[in-house]
């Protein structure tokens, strides 16, 4: 089964992006932040999905970090976010970020990315 580590300061996005993978038969494990994403990576993960937007450590110096260490450089990420500022996605993309999906998301939509990515 497949593990997909939520990434995301808001709780109620942590618990709308979990319901849509669970019951699309994915197996969930929520991070608060980027220092908790880290945390929890030491089990690997199938997929992250990643908000930009956190105290502590934002989502695009999450993806850099794990970038320059490369402990998990077959990992697909998912950027799940308010931003929409080109210059962001870029360098999300430079950083390895493999999506980038705008909230408020539709759950069918998220689902079909992470399928896709995650496969």
């Amino acid at each position: 089964m497949k593990r997909i580590l939520i990434v995301d300061d808001s709780p109620t996005i942590r618990q709308q992006v979990s319901l849509a993978l669970t019951q699309a038969g994915f197996t969930v494990q929520e991070a608060v932040d980027g220092v908790d994403a880290l945390a929890k990576l030491a089990t690997p993960a199938s997929l992250m999905v990643c908000d930009v937007n956190m105290p502590r450590m934002n989502g695009l110096e999450l993806l850099e970090k794990l970038k320059s260490q490369a402990t998990c450089p077959a990992m697909p990420i998912l950027m799940l976010t308010t931003e929409g500022e080109p210059g962001l996605i870029a360098r999300a993309k430079q950083a390895g970020a493999k999506g980038w999906i705008v909230k408020p998301f539709k759950a069918d939509l998220l689902v079909a990315a992470v399928k896709k990515l995650a496969a």
